[in-house]
């Protein structure tokens, strides 16, 4: 993991508090989020982010705790500071449904831990992203090694219960919880319940 600065020994706790699971969030609540997730995946302390996008400390502050409310001139200085796409700010556009049956999908089993991982839906031309359906019973956790960077799985739990260690955090989710997060840092997936199962959708960029 990138070492960050050492200017911010607040870098955590100035962000936005992270909402209850379900809870539905504001636009600057979103971007808040967003904003915390990125400069905490880069390594960044909140100063550095500033200073790279031009903006004022007290401004990238209130934008982190989500009492501001950016310009879109100052959102893409903050994504060039970042160096990630503005639309990883942003809210992502909607997707059209389609019912896959994972009996009829290829899986594809662990050999180090009880995981079979089921690819849903391949990335079409337009987009690069993987949608996987994951069974998992408990013992041995998945260990995963970083993806190319700028990846970010999001995770929705549909049956059992499991726990998600990334960026030296805990995460347990339950039944219809959904967590998203950065996929280039090593992270760790364990089944806490018999017959859980869960969805990935993998994001690259």
């Amino acid at each position: 993991m990138t070492s960050r600065s050492n200017d911010d020994s607040l870098n955590d706790s100035q962000g936005a508090s992270d909402p209850a699971p379900g809870t539905a969030l504001s636009p600057s609540q979103q971007i808040a989020a967003a904003l915390k997730r990125e400069r905490l995946r880069a390594g960044l302390s909140l100063s550095e982010v500033a200073r790279r996008a031009g903006v004022g400390k007290s401004t990238m502050s209130g934008l982190e705790t989500g009492s501001g409310n950016p310009s879109l001139e100052t959102m893409w200085a903050l994504a060039a500071a970042l160096d990630i796409p503005l639309a990883r700010l942003l809210d992502p556009p909607p997707h059209e449904v389609a019912l896959q049956h994972v009996a009829d999908m290829p899986s594809l089993p662990s050999t180090t831990a009880n995981y079979v991982a089921t690819l849903i839906s391949p990335s079409p031309t337009n987009a690069r992203r993987d949608v996987y359906f994951i069974q998992a019973e408990p013992g041995e956790p998945r260990e995963s090694q970083p993806h190319p960077q700028g990846t970010i799985e999001h995770v929705i739990l549909g049956r059992g219960a499991a726990r998600i260690e990334v960026l030296g955090k805990s995460y347990d989710l339950g039944v219809g919880d959904y967590l998203t997060h950065p996929g280039d840092q090593p992270h760790r997936f364990t089944a806490l319940a018999p017959g859980t199962n869960a969805v990935f959708v993998v994001e690259s960029s």
